[in-house]
């Protein structure tokens, strides 16, 4: 099975999706030719190489004639477009599902109905290329599956038709409910709405790169100049056999370091951020500046939460800065069982690799609450627990 993972380490738009497969060998000629089959006139797409903050990439550059740039379309309009073309079914099939998520996100953002929606920048000729192209080149690249990063959205505001807007754009921040997101504070519209109409309609799951063979990287660029390098990666190869990988997952890390706060709060912070779906949070002493004695506190979450564990950590600590980056980590596969054991029922977690099983661990919450009720030492419950666990799991 062939993967294609798009790093969306700077955002994405319809055009780096596009660039990003024609770095990755979709063919130029072969795209053009598939688009001619739309039956549209008066544009012309090519590329041009790019380097971005040292990173060599491609540019999608689509050309329409001012006169035909700024038409605008319904749905419905679009839909007959593809329709009427020879494309083949499931490229049809795709692009059209694509517009429609589209013109359903602004649809809620306007209320009104999707059919009702003007496609103004959207429904301009170059989307309806940058959207089709890419489907385009997915399938010509013999891609079965995508993955996608976390997406990182920008800050601050955007022109559009409608005003200035809020970053993400309202029709983007409707595309991406129940996707993973994040920003770094970076100026400007990272993800627009076609770029995330493309990615969370076809994308099948989001989260760190797949265990893969990579057989192909591309590169695409955006035409902004930011302080990060303004490219969309995507890795294109084969899925590893899952017996012989790790499950591979992205956290995110949040630290920061306090010299200078009642050291009874940190139970309530540990307590608070747990709460709030954290995996982990740990503090460390450490010797700061000046020779002070602090803490450097930890904190382990999804990517999506590095805002709402930031906002908590500033309001509820005495901390006026925090570090974070984003992590992959391998997991074992983790299920639960039940052993009997002389003292009564434990819950057990076990850790495997493949059909192979690695650890075995009594749950700690279960072994205290049986000692608890046995007036035994709770070392003992634990020992016969993991005694029991492996006879059953290595019998």
């Amino acid at each position: 099975m062939k993967i294609a993972y798009f790093d969306c380490f700077s955002g994405a738009s319809g055009d780096m999706i596009l660039g990003a497969l024609l770095d990755a060998g979709l063919p130029l000629e072969h795209l053009k030719q598939e688009l001619a089959k739309l039956g549209l006139s008066h544009y012309s797409v090519n590329k041009t190489a790019v380097v971005k903050n040292g990173i060599r990439g491609s540019q999608a550059l689509i050309r329409v004639e001012q006169d035909h740039h700024h038409h605008h379309r319904h749905l419905s309009d679009i839909t007959a477009i593809i329709e009427k073309s020879t494309l083949a079914p499931v490229i049809k099939k795709e692009g059209i599902r694509i517009f429609r998520r589209l013109a359903e996100a602004e649809a809620r953002v306007h209320d009104t109905s999707p059919e009702n929606i003007h496609f103004h920048e959207v429904g301009a000729m170059d989307a309806i290329i940058d959207v089709v192209g890419s489907v385009i080149g997915i399938h010509t690249l013999g891609i079965d599956t995508i993955i996608c990063s976390p997406l990182h959205v920008g800050s601050g505001t955007v022109e559009c038709a409608h005003g200035t807007l809020p970053v993400p754009a309202p029709a983007t921040a409707e595309l991406i409910l129940g996707k993973p997101v994040y920003s770094t504070g970076i100026q400007g519209e990272l993800l627009t709405p076609t770029g995330a109409a493309i990615l969370t309609t076809l994308a099948s799951d989001f989260g760190s790169l797949p265990p893969m063979t990579v057989e192909q990287i591309g590169h695409g660029a955006g035409t902004a100049d930011l302080s990060i390098a303004n490219m969309l990666r995507v890795f294109i190869g084969s899925a590893l056999q899952p017996d012989k990988t790790f499950a591979v997952e992205q956290t995110a890390t949040i630290e920061t370091t306090i010299d200078d706060m009642n050291p009874q709060i940190y139970g309530y912070i540990i307590e608070k951020v747990l709460q709030m779906g954290a995996m982990d949070i740990f503090c460390m002493p450490v010797q700061m500046k000046k020779n002070r004695c602090g803490t450097l506190v930890t904190i382990l979450c999804r990517p999506e939460m590095v805002t709402s564990l930031s906002d908590f950590l500033f309001r509820e600590t005495t901390t006026i800065g925090l570090r974070w980056h984003l992590d992959n980590r391998f997991t074992l596969q983790r299920a639960f069982t039940t052993v009997e054991t002389r003292f009564g029922t434990i819950s057990c977690k076990t850790a495997s690799h493949g059909n192979e099983v690695i650890n075995v661990t009594p749950e700690y919450e279960d072994c205290k609450r049986v000692a608890i009720e046995q007036k035994v030492p709770l070392k003992a419950v634990l020992e016969e627990a993991r005694f029991q666990a492996f006879a059953l799991v290595f019998r």
